[in-house]
């Protein structure tokens, strides 16, 4: 039987079905269980459903009994190799050890049931996600074959939208909406190993009823990928989070502290940590492992051709220039945005990030046409990547290395090879911090050496570590977008704020469509915004209230040091259209924490507006 398009959606089956197409779909079954009693004197039908998050447990009323079920913090997966074709309308073995907890903590809730029996125990296998979305869209590897799958336990209540945007994204060729955090790419094929998956997936079961922390981390299935620097950081007391895998320092403890990240709503005990690596980084030189960027070299006879036409900005540029580009698609939002360094005339180095790996590498591979010569290498792993940023950075650069890295001899924006010590680095003269400094990318055998180099000769300068919350941080205080925040398919360049990055005398994917909403006033528009209350805490998600009325969420927030303030962004909105007096007229509080703090609106950066400091 053949079929111009095929939809896998079986369930806890996709995993076993995508592996026999070459496809990769990261699900897993687990143990999912509950019981019910026998019938118990004032239960009826119309009883409502019942939740205690805090001991785990639901409840509701069955065949005048009570139906008791848990999504306990640890779970069990179903230990089976491969799920037997035939396993239908069929259930595992009752584990009433297992369920200990749930018991104990419903029978104290419902006092009735410390005397009932229960003569019905369902344990069923239910397949579960790494990240606890559930999965849609196209695979890359296989055209047409697209997935619906891994709903963990919100099928019913996802799956009417779920099968419309998928079908809207079968006929149009793209997803009508921004689905990123659903969108199948956002996992890589390494992330289908069962061992993996069974380790992860006894974490995700419970997460529907564990409190969602901002900047929670997964627990399980960690140290999968790691930069070469990994252990010396850990010794220096590094705090990891994980990204797409990749073990990334998000802060260090100072001697005495441990690095372990205490959840808060407020302030969370790395605060002050936090503040000191931008302190460092502000007032004298920080390093920062980047290693996680998703790394592509595309060349071939006609790289440039194929560059250009999916990048709004114009990359036929000199050798060794930087261009920061978005990628559109043809309805003119953001499929990606990125950093393109010309090395060659026929070969293009881009940085992305991290967990734009899979989705950039297929949008980028879909584009080429079959009369295109054109070859895409994802180097992510081969290279090494040190942050090194601040005032001192160019002091301690040309300690190091033996090329003038005056402003004057490698301008901002530029790219050259330098020596590190006894390394040879890629050294690009960008910042995401605000800061004058380089991104140094080293071949992978080479980077401790670098990073060893780098902390003796900058000891004189007071040089530190500093992690991903500072970034964070930092480039909100510049009014940096970030994909998956401020950037998505939902989303223009003159909406977000980044017409400065479109070349429009050339033509490239998505123009017409931009330059239809160019003519046209926008509904939406991409601010900055200061709390008042410098106690305040911003994390993303908040309301935007314009003289009480809302008009958006903010995409990201974070506590911005440097200007002794949270400091947020997001869109702005109103159906009328956004103008000047508009977004200038309004009195705009953002809520957070149950109230709303009033805060001031801006479209350029609270923290050095005229790039000063990066131009020195």
């Amino acid at each position: 039987m053949e079929a111009d398009y095929v939809v896998l959606c079986g369930g806890m089956w996709t995993r076993e079905l995508g592996l026999r197409c070459g496809v990769s779909i990261p699900l897993y079954p687990v143990e999912h269980h509950y019981v019910v009693s026998e019938p118990i004197d004032g239960i009826h039908e119309d009883m409502p459903v019942g939740r205690d998050p805090d001991s785990q447990i639901y409840f509701r009323s069955e065949a005048g009994g009570v139906m008791l079920g848990a999504f306990q913090s640890v779970s069990e997966p179903w230990a089976v190799g491969r799920i037997p074709s035939d396993f239908s309308y069929q259930l595992l073995e009752p584990d009433w050890e297992k369920f200990e907890q749930p018991l104990e903590a419903g029978r104290r809730l419902i006092p009735a049931l410390a005397t009932a029996d229960f003569p019905k125990f369902v344990n069923g296998p239910e397949s579960f996600t790494p990240d606890n979305n559930f999965i849609m869209g196209e695979a890359p590897s296989l055209r047409h074959l697209y997935v619906a799958a891994g709903f963990n336990s919100v099928g019913i209540a996802s799956g009417g939208g779920a099968g419309k945007y998928l079908a809207e994204w079968i006929v149009g060729g793209e997803a009508p909406m921004d689905l990123w955090s659903v969108d199948i790419r956002r996992f890589m094929d390494w992330q289908n190993n069962s061992s993996y998956l069974r380790d992860r997936v006894t974490e995700v079961l419970g997460l529907h009823y564990q409190m969602a922390w901002p900047n929670r981390e997964f627990e399980t299935a960690r140290n999968i990928r790691r930069s070469p620097l990994h252990e010396r950081l850990a010794a220096q007391g590094a705090s990891f989070g994980s990204k797409l895998g990749w073990e990334r320092p998000n802060w260090f403890a100072p001697d005495g502290v441990a690095p372990d990240t205490v959840y808060s709503f407020g302030r969370q005990n790395w605060f002050p940590h936090v503040a000191a690596e931008v302190d460092a980084t502000r007032s004298r030189v920080a390093v920062f492992d980047q290693t996680s960027f998703a790394k592509y070299i595309v060349r071939g006879d006609d790289a440039l051709q194929l560059l250009q036409r999916l990048c709004g900005n114009n990359v036929d540029v000199p050798e060794g220039q930087a261009v920061y580009t978005g990628m559109f698609n043809d309805r003119g939002t953001f499929e990606s945005d990125l950093t393109v360094v010309r090395l060659a005339e026929n070969s293009f180095y881009l940085i992305t990030g991290t967990a734009q790996a899979v989705r950039d590498f297929d949008w980028i591979t879909r584009n080429i046409t079959n009369e295109e010569n054109v070859e895409l290498t994802d180097v992510t792993a081969s290279c090494t990547v040190l942050g090194v940023m601040g005032p001192q950075a160019p002091a301690l650069m040309e300690k190091l290395c033996d090329s003038d890295m005056t402003q004057g001899a490698f301008p901002f924006g530029s790219s050259q090879e330098v020596d590190v010590g006894m390394v040879t680095a890629g050294a690009l003269r960008i910042t995401y911090v605000g800061e004058s400094g380089w991104e140094l990318h080293i071949p992978t055998d080479q980077g401790l050496a670098a990073y060893d180099a780098l902390m003796e000769a900058g000891a004189e300068f007071g040089i530190a570590n500093a992690g991903h919350y500072a970034i964070n941080a930092m480039r909100l205080e510049k009014g940096y977008r970030a994909w998956g925040a401020e950037l998505s398919t939902d989303d223009t360049p003159m909406e977000a704020g980044l017409s400065f990055a479109i070349d429009w005398r050339k033509d490239f994917l998505g123009k017409t469509a931009l330059l239809e909403a160019k003519s046209g006033p926008l509904t939406k528009r991409m601010a900055v915004f200061v709390l008042e209350d410098p106690a305040a805490a911003l994390w993303g998600n908040e309301p935007i209230l314009r003289n009480g009325i809302p008009v958006g969420y903010t995409t990201s927030g974070a506590y911005g040091h440097t200007i002794g303030a949270a400091v947020g962004m997001g869109y702005v909105k109103n159906p009328g259209g956004i103008t000047k007096a508009f977004l200038f007229d309004g009195n705009y509080e953002i809520e957070t924490n149950g109230e709303r703090v009033p805060a001031t609106l801006s479209l350029r950066a609270p923290y050095d507006p005229e790039r000063t400091k990066i131009l020195k």
